[in-house]
């Protein structure tokens, strides 16, 4: 036989056969039903973009996704849960924002994190809504002015929910009280949906939400919202002014929610994952539900999302440390 000939059929081989397992891999996959965890209970943000978008999925994928609610330390527990699961494809996480900075509230008590944020790899960015404050109907408050004055008058009392210490509701809190001077009473509860429910039950004064879960209470008079912690005014809410308008020029904060992966997960199931959800964001029985409830879809592919999950960790990281332990004066 011809040596070059000889050679060169025996490098292709491996070739062949690594080109054959990577497809393989894919096309086994996935091999049985899907988790996909929300870190807390149902009723907020979360739970809002994991249960259209996982029904979507399991016609996609041909196996069932089912959603895990495991609520725990602000979303920390269902968080370091998918980071630390196998690999393989079969265990997703629908994160929110203060995934990424979770880890970094563990460090100023000394604690070693349950998980760091760069253990999950970003796949898809589902909804981005800028959180918003409310107020219930029969609230003495009109405006963030209202409000601003009477907590300078009673510092501490005016309570406000959230869906845990250091979590996506607590954080925006932190940053409107470090702008506005003044001290709020912040009343910790397991998840957005919780922190809601006392809201309305009258057991605390005012709650911030992602525009999803409260617009149901706007729309039936029991809610109303004051200022949004966006850039702009929105469009299913334009005459909510922003913090940024009002005078707060670095009071911003998204509850943004994403599909995510435990790093290692292979590329070839990476690659078929971010192919169905390009197709379930695309698809009017999963948007729908978004916008009916003020919610619309903020859809970014993983290289986009990637850039937005690491600026976002830059930017309120730093506020995080700047909160500092919770259990010291401040």
């Amino acid at each position: 036989m011809d040596r070059r000939r000889f050679l060169q059929g025996a490098l292709a081989a491996p070739m062949v056969g690594a080109l054959g397992s990577s497809a393989q891999a894919q096309a086994a996959w996935p091999a049985r039903n899907i988790t996909m965890i929300v870190a807390f209970p149902p009723g907020g943000q979360a739970d809002l973009a994991a249960r259209p978008v996982a029904a979507a999925l399991e016609k996609i994928l041909g196996k069932s996704v089912v959603v895990d609610n495991r609520a725990g330390a602000g979303g920390m527990l269902g968080n370091a849960a998918a980071a630390r699961s196998e690999p393989d494809g079969h265990t997703l996480l629908m994160a929110l924002s203060s995934m990424t900075f979770l880890p970094e509230a563990e460090r100023l008590y000394d604690r070693k994190p349950s998980y760091e944020y760069d253990q999950l790899v970003p796949i898809a960015r589902v909804l981005a809504d800028p959180g918003v404050l409310c107020v219930r109907s029969d609230s003495p408050y009109k405006t963030v002015a209202d409000l601003i004055a009477d907590a300078k008058k009673r510092p501490g009392q005016i309570s406000f929910s959230s869906s845990g210490n250091y979590g996506a509701a607590h954080v925006p809190f932190e940053m409107f009280q470090q702008a506005a001077g003044i001290k709020l009473l912040h009343v910790p509860y397991r998840g957005g949906g919780p922190a809601l429910t006392a809201f309305i039950g009258k057991q605390v004064d005012i709650t911030a939400q992602a525009p999803g879960p409260i617009t149901p209470h706007v729309q039936s008079g029991a809610a109303r919202l004051l200022a949004n912690w966006g850039p702009k005014r929105t469009a299913e809410y334009p005459d909510v002014p922003t913090f940024i308008e009002l005078g707060y020029k670095d009071v911003e904060y998204y509850i943004w929610a994403g599909l995510f992966t435990p790093k290692g997960t292979p590329e070839p199931v990476i690659a078929r994952l971010r192919d169905a959800m390009r197709e379930v964001m695309k698809n009017p029985q999963v948007t729908d539900v978004f916008v009916k409830a003020a919610s619309p879809p903020a859809y970014l592919d993983q290289p986009e999302f990637q850039k937005f999950v690491d600026d976002d960790a830059r930017r309120l990281i730093p506020v995080i440390k700047k909160i500092g332990r919770l259990d010291e004066p401040k």
